[in-house]
């Protein structure tokens, strides 16, 4: 009888970086649990190709991270539907530009919430299930985390948040379970568009001159999840622009 394949929960899996990481995933072996929220078509449209590919490697959870209360119950379902968990990517973000002088509590709590809690209490959640199978986390950082721009700092603080998770996560879950994270620069533009002068200046601070392509962040996170004598990193995927 052959071993069951591992088994990696994404959130935020039904577009863009989420869809990449849960595409080279699946075509590492893994069935791929993909979470979503607001972009259910999309994310059924995946687990269609997935499952084309191969049957009964794909599955959809939706929720709200932002819901403390309904996080465990995303665990429980991959569980239920795939019998283990070997992996969490918390790649879901939320992402709102705003002047500092005008970010409301609400505004600053709904990032946290999101960037930072759900992370935590996902791997709350999965932590015996990851224990038990010698798993991994990685969690999608931020350039800005560490170099914050004027109209970010709330969302950079959510990050910064995440990366500290990272390591304390790792302290905490050792030795059975890696936590890691990826740190993205430039990879997309924001989908409600970017000041062209701004994206030019980001380029230009960037020593490879040239946006990142989400297939580099899914080959990162696969690296991550696959093993190795690394937990508690950071790994800085922004082009050199961190220089």
């Amino acid at each position: 009888m052959s071993e069951p394949p591992p088994v990696v929960l994404v959130t935020g899996a039904a577009r863009r970086i989420g869809a990449a990481i849960a595409r080279r995933l699946h075509a590492d072996g893994y069935a791929v649990a993909l979470h979503c929220h607001r972009s259910r078509d999309e994310a059924d449209a995946l687990a269609a190709e997935l499952e084309t590919a191969r049957p009964g490697s794909a599955r959809v959870l939706q929720g709200d991270l932002a819901d403390a209360s309904a996080l465990p119950a995303l665990v429980d379902g991959v569980v239920a539907g795939f019998g283990r968990l070997d992996g969490l990517v918390n790649n879901a973000a939320a992402f709102a530009p705003t002047a500092f002088e005008s970010t409301r509590a609400e505004a600053f709590d709904a990032l946290m919430a999101t960037n930072a809690r759900a992370p935590f209490l996902l791997a709350q959640a999965a932590a015996p299930h990851l224990r038990a199978s010698g798993g991994a986390i990685v969690n999608i950082g931020d350039l800005y985390a560490e170099r914050p721009r004027a109209d970010l700092v709330a969302y950079a603080a959510s990050k910064a948040a995440l990366l500290g998770l990272t390591r304390g996560l790792a302290v905490a879950l050792a030795p059975e379970v890696r936590v890691n994270a990826v740190s993205p620069g430039a990879i997309l533009w924001p989908e409600d568009g970017a000041d062209p002068a701004q994206q030019a200046r980001i380029l230009d601070a960037t020593p490879l001159a040239r946006l990142g392509a989400v297939a580099e962040i899914a080959d990162a996170v696969a690296w991550l999840l696959a093993g190795g004598f690394m937990t508690g990193e950071v790994l800085r995927l922004d082009g050199g622009r961190s220089l």
